[in-house]
């Protein structure tokens, strides 16, 4: 890995962060099941309760915490995070009942700073052409994590239903050790915010970075239809039952598939973009994704399904470059702040992609197995569609922008036309 010392613990952080959530996954919905009196039913509810709770909190928290990286440094909120993490862990090992349970998933939600603070971190550390490499191993370590956590989760949880909240809250304990005597600060302090500006914390007036200019503009709403598309993956396991008559280890298989293989494009988006140029490989990535998509609409087998993974895994490469081209376009001061906006976006796309998707599903299901049963993922091929073509028009000049972070910044600034 091509990345200084203290960019590598970001990495392991963020790879600990999301190898929590893929232990949890699969051993939430029995808990709650347990705590529930064993109401399957009511428990496939409440999870998506504790689902929306835990994207809302964090779309209300993520801002805050941004300008509070920008403020005090990077450095506090990621150990933040790692604590609140942990204390999450040690809520849900130990809920006696589902209050405790929604209480851990609130907490979970405040916390959930990490990819914020460290999204900012790396781009402190790292030239703006060196960046969509760099956020490259950030989308490996979403991947690694989704691709092993699920498989350790399931393990450890036949073990004990306890046992897996129970080793997560140690993974994040000794990352929030090892942290706070090892981790440097990554943002100097002359270039931190001199006062807490609180109306730009407020969530709403935090995507307003967002609109700061066209350019800014085009790539969050190609960021945001890819966040969203995405989403369409909440009825992914229920399309393979009913279609394919798919069990756990299938779809155990497939999830895990496409997450290694997320993990492996993500690696090599640094090369991909140094030999091709950001635009070619963040378009290149949205048409993997959207043929993907399209095979998983048509596919009459669950072999033809499957041969879908490898394209939609290929899709990560449009990620990394699309969020450094976004970094680019902000000053070194704000970093934090834009991350913080990045990550209130994501929990809209959270809070609304699962519900219209689930609905769509519902709605197709009901008629039986039908061509239309695609529908949702033609929805996605629609929205990948969407952002490929903006994102493809806003990085025409990526190529030639200004190398150093701030000039870029200045010079967008000075051209932009307020959206």
């Amino acid at each position: 890995m091509d990345l200084k010392s203290p960019a590598r613990f970001v990495f392991v952080t963020l790879l600990l962060d999301w190898l929590v959530v893929g232990i949890s996954s699969p051993v939430i919905p029995k808990l709650i099941v347990d705590l529930d009196g064993g109401r399957v039913d009511r428990a496939s509810l409440l999870l998506g309760i504790f689902t929306f709770a835990f994207a809302l909190v964090q779309f209300f928290a993520s801002p805050v915490l941004g300008l509070l990286s920008d403020r005090y440094g990077r450095r506090p909120i990621i150990l933040l995070s790692n604590l609140g993490s942990a204390i999450d862990c040690l809520i849900l090992a130990l809920a006696p009942n589902l209050w405790w349970l929604f209480l851990g998933r609130l907490l979970a939600g405040g916390t959930a700073a990490s990819t914020t603070a460290a999204a900012a971190y790396i781009a402190d550390v790292t030239s703006p052409e060196k960046r969509a490499a760099a956020f490259g191993f950030v989308g490996a370590a979403f991947g690694l994590g989704f691709a092993v956590g699920p498989a350790v989760g399931g393990l450890l949880g036949s073990i004990g239903i306890r046992v897996p909240f129970f080793v997560a809250a140690g993974l994040m304990f000794a990352s929030a050790a090892y942290g706070f005597f090892v981790l440097p600060e990554s943002l100097p302090r002359e270039l931190r915010h001199v006062e807490m500006l609180w109306k730009r914390a407020n969530p709403v007036a935090s995507l307003r970075l967002l609109r700061r200019h066209r350019e800014l503009f085009g790539l969050t709403t190609s960021l945001f239809c890819s966040n969203l598309a995405v989403q369409s993956f909440s009825v992914f396991v229920l399309y393979t039952i009913l279609r394919f008559h798919w069990g756990e280890r299938e779809n155990g298989f497939g999830l895990s598939l496409f997450g290694a293989l997320s993990v492996v494009a993500s690696i090599l988006t640094g090369r991909l973009v140094g030999r091709f140029g950001a635009r070619a490989v963040v378009i290149g990535g949205f048409v993997f994704g959207i043929a993907g998509f399209a095979v998983y609409g048509f596919a009459g087998t669950g072999i033809a399904f499957a041969c879908a993974l490898p394209l939609t895994g290929l899709w990560a490469i449009a990620g990394p470059p699309l969020q450094s081209a976004m970094s680019r376009r902000v000053a070194a001061t704000e970093q934090g702040e834009l991350q913080g906006a990045i990550a209130g976006m994501r929990s809209i796309a959270t809070i609304v992609g699962p519900p219209f998707f689930t609905f769509v599903f519902a709605e197709v299901s009901s008629r039986g197995v039908t061509p239309s049963i695609g529908t949702p993922w033609f929805f996605g091929v629609a929205l990948l569609a969407g952002a490929a073509f903006t994102a493809g028009r806003v990085l025409r000049r990526e190529d030639g922008a200004p190398e150093s972070q701030e000039t870029a910044a200045q010079a967008l600034a000075n051209e932009a036309t307020p959206v």
